[in-house]
């Protein structure tokens, strides 16, 4: 079964910077892509970013444009999310989630991260 560990969430100061790091383990398996969602309290999840796992393929949320950037190592099965310019309204929690193929939807996901912007 697939482990996607995340961690490097806390609390830091508006304008401040944090990097999440997200860790995939666990038998043998093919990632399509990684991406990070977040989800405020009394909010809908929402995506922030993307990456592919092959290729130069990144995308990011309109909210985070700009600010944050999604990186990956493909020999350490991990993905990084390096978070700048940190707003208040950036508070939230934080997932990791791993894609096997084209289609469907993210197939495993991580525990969450608790991010938290103070102003």
């Amino acid at each position: 079964q697939v482990q996607l560990v995340e961690s490097g969430g806390g609390l830091v100061q508006a304008g401040g910077s944090l990097r999440l790091s997200c860790a995939a383990s666990g038998g043998t398996f093919r990632v399509y892509a990684m991406a990070w969602f977040r989800q405020a309290p009394g909010k809908e999840r929402e995506s922030v970013a993307v990456i592919g796992w092959s290729g130069p393929y990144t995308s990011y949320g309109d909210s985070v444009k700009g600010r944050f950037t999604i990186s990956r190592d493909n020999a350490k099965n991990t993905v990084y999310l390096q978070m700048n310019s940190l707003k208040p309204e950036d508070t939230a929690v934080y997932y990791c989630a791993l894609k096997k193929s084209p289609i469907g939807d993210y197939h495993y996901w991580g525990q969450g991260t608790q991010v938290t912007v103070s102003s």
